[in-house]
């Protein structure tokens, strides 16, 4: 008998136990193993083509941001730069003969504007000369003074005529001059625009990391013949996260904000603290490539997983390795 009794009492006690531990450890939680860490992942490629001179990292070395990773061997690209400063100099000097030929047209132009002037007024006093001649009677003023008089008041037209006609060409060559200067004045500008091209060019020679992180994914040696866009390493910085795919009936009482215990399988014994940063509106599944067409076929339901973003509280430590795709089990704690 006291057995017995000795037996109901220790099954009594582990099954207060077992309540204890469900109430405390699991009813509280949501946790999934369906669940990995995440990281911004930035490819490195050139931005000019050329052989790579210098290698200056190795797999999975640790940069900062602004640290050259390679150069691209930059001859070439130097002496782009070099004629076309030339060709930039030669577009000024350009630019400086137009603006002195446009300075002589305008004093031609006004000499000629001058002269036309003058003409005017040399016609007019003949064509009063001819009106007084004509005016006096015929016995005070010989016929030959008069047709003299005709001829120099038609010569002194004439010759206005032609002083006006050498002011607009002169004044037309004005205009040439002009579109000349502006000519050369966009010269200067594609120059320059080519200057700035290839001083762009050389710079991209040399390629940085841009920001810190550790090399990843190293795919170039020294002396290859790379391509613009092509592929040559990844920088990972350590910034991480966790995504975890929870079944859509674990969301019922998940809140943005609440904390999250993750274990990392690579570390099965430590725990880091996070929390829920954000929940996705809509499952993974219609957001895949080839989502689920339910409309066709025959109907079989199939729980869904919903991705959650869970952020750490603290950066992890440096001396332990995390990185995108490593596997872990997040739980959200969602209950008293």
């Amino acid at each position: 008998m006291g057995t017995r009794i000795a037996l109901a009492a220790a099954a009594l006690a582990m099954g207060v136990a077992a309540g204890v531990y469900y109430f405390r450890c699991i009813l509280p939680f949501e946790s999934t193993d369906n669940a990995s860490i995440e990281g911004h992942v930035t490819p490195i490629a050139p931005q000019v083509s050329g052989r790579v001179a210098r290698l200056l990292v190795q797999d999975n070395q640790d940069v900062k941001q602004g640290d050259v990773l390679l150069e691209i061997d930059p001859r070439d690209y130097e002496a782009k730069l070099a004629q076309a400063r030339a060709s930039l100099a030669a577009a000024k000097s350009q630019f400086e003969q137009a603006r002195a030929a446009l300075a002589v047209d305008e004093a031609k132009a006004g000499e000629e504007r001058a002269g036309v002037i003058a003409a005017e007024a040399e016609a007019s006093r003949a064509g009063a000369d001819l009106k007084r001649y004509q005016a006096v009677e015929s016995r005070a003023v010989s016929r030959s003074q008069t047709d003299l008089a005709e001829t120099q008041a038609r010569s002194a037209v004439a010759q206005a005529d032609v002083a006006r006609g050498k002011a607009l060409a002169a004044q037309a060559q004005v205009e040439l001059g002009k579109a000349g200067m502006q000519t050369a004045a966009a010269d200067i500008e594609q120059a320059e625009a080519a200057v700035s091209m290839a001083e762009l060019n050389l710079s991209y020679t040399k390629i940085t990391a841009p920001q810190d992180g550790r090399v990843t994914r190293r795919t170039v040696e020294q002396g290859a013949y790379v391509q613009p866009g092509q592929a040559l390493m990844a920088i990972v910085p350590r910034q991480f996260w966790v995504v975890a795919n929870f079944k859509e009936t674990q969301l019922a009482r998940m809140r943005v904000g609440q904390p999250v215990e993750i274990k990392v399988d690579a570390y099965p014994g430590r725990v880091f603290n996070g929390r829920v940063e954000s929940i996705q509106t809509g499952s993974g599944a219609r957001f895949s490539m080839f989502p689920p067409e339910n409309a066709t076929g025959n109907f079989i339901k199939v729980v869904q997983r919903v991705p959650v973003k869970i952020v750490f509280d603290a950066s992890p430590d440096t001396q332990i390795t995390l990185g995108p795709g490593m596997s872990v089990v997040p739980s959200v704690r969602v209950g008293n």
